[in-house]
């Protein structure tokens, strides 16, 4: 069973960063697309990035030039450096896997995500 964990959210002041990981675990043999998605109270989950294999890259508008991905295919992990943080970005975070080929299953047939880690920025 394909697993995301994600780690590094919390507690920060306006202007400041946080480091998010999540490491996707089980029997993988290759992910096409990690990416970051989040949802505030009250709102619609939206995604924030994504990044492929290749490492191309897409940005939400709200956080282009401020939040960096990046990713280690070897380790099949994903991050997002977030800078300059406002209180509009806080929310639950969701890691998510699509594309996922696994050893003995081929293709999975849907997408994973993880748990979720909490991000909130004070005023």
């Amino acid at each position: 069973q394909v697993q995301l964990v994600e780690s590094g959210g919390g507690l920060v002041q306006a202007g400041g960063s946080l480091r998010l990981s999540c490491a996707a675990s089980g029997p993988i043999f290759s992910i096409n697309s990690m990416g970051w998605y989040r949802q505030a109270p009250g709102k619609q989950r939206e995604l924030v990035a994504t990044i492929t294999s290749g490492g191309s890259t897409i940005y939400a508008d709200s956080v282009k030039g401020r939040f960096t991905i990046s990713r280690d295919n070897a380790k099949n992990t994903v991050y997002l450096q977030m800078n300059s943080l406002r209180p509009e970005d806080t929310a639950v975070y969701y890691c998510a896997a699509a594309g996922v080929f696994e050893f003995g299953l081929g293709p999975s047939k849907s997408d994973y995500w993880g748990q979720g880690t909490q991000v909130t920025v004070s005023s």
